[in-house]
């Protein structure tokens, strides 16, 4: 069976953690450029962006580098559990510190972690704000993605409400009980709304935004 693309770079940072390694220090170790399995090389630009493959040079590289057969190579991606996506991660104060980018901006280096991005489910759905109740943090037009399963909730959450009449929310929990539900604005201009648990349909955690 073809290996996509997924499971290819998934059996390559399977290898790395193998050897206890980064996959920059994967890289180094096979004698390839550290940033060749970063994961801000395993797509191009394009929208969508376009996927890039690991070389056949790079791949025999690394199996020559740890010994690893191709059809233990090819195991590994065929055991590859699909996860969220995930952007390099970093510290605001280690970002402003040299080593961490390349000269296009890029990241690099051993010292990025990883965010994970919300992987697609039929919880998830995404709406676009309208109004300017939530605004500056939403402004009108942003696109948020809500996951419904997502409910367990507490005070600071932003979530979005659906409402027995028929109202659909962005809004912020500024206290919650058993019996109610306060919703505030970020906006000062707009007052604090309490609804009855009964007048809520479903009310969701809004994990991104895009601005």
């Amino acid at each position: 069976m073809p290996l996509s693309h997924s499971q290819l770079w998934k059996a390559i940072d399977s290898l790395a953690r193998h050897e206890g390694l980064s996959v920059s220090a994967l890289a180094r170790r096979a004698g390839l450029d550290a940033t060749s399995f970063n994961p801000s090389k395993r797509f191009g630009p394009g929208e969508p962006p376009r996927p890039r493959w690991p070389s056949t040079e790079s791949l025999t590289r690394i199996l020559a580098a740890t010994g690893l057969s191709l059809g233990e190579f090819a195991a590994l991606a065929q055991d590859a559990v699909e996860r969220p996506a995930a952007v390099p991660l970093l510290g605001m104060a280690q970002a402003g510190q040299d080593g961490y980018f390349d000269d296009a901006g890029l990241p690099v280096g051993d010292g990025w972690e990883q965010t994970d991005l919300p992987r697609p489910k039929d919880s998830l759905l995404s709406l676009r704000i309208v109004g300017d109740s939530m605004d500056p943090l939403y402004r009108e037009g942003d696109r948020i993605i809500v996951d419904r399963e997502a409910t367990e909730v507490r005070k600071g959450d932003r979530v979005v409400v659906r409402t027995t009449g028929g109202e659909t929310l962005a809004k912020e929990i500024g206290a919650l009980t058993a019996q109610v539900v306060t919703l505030t604005s970020v906006n000062p201009a707009y007052d604090a709304r309490t609804l009855a648990r009964n007048e809520i349909v479903w009310m969701g955690r809004i994990l991104w935004v895009s601005q």
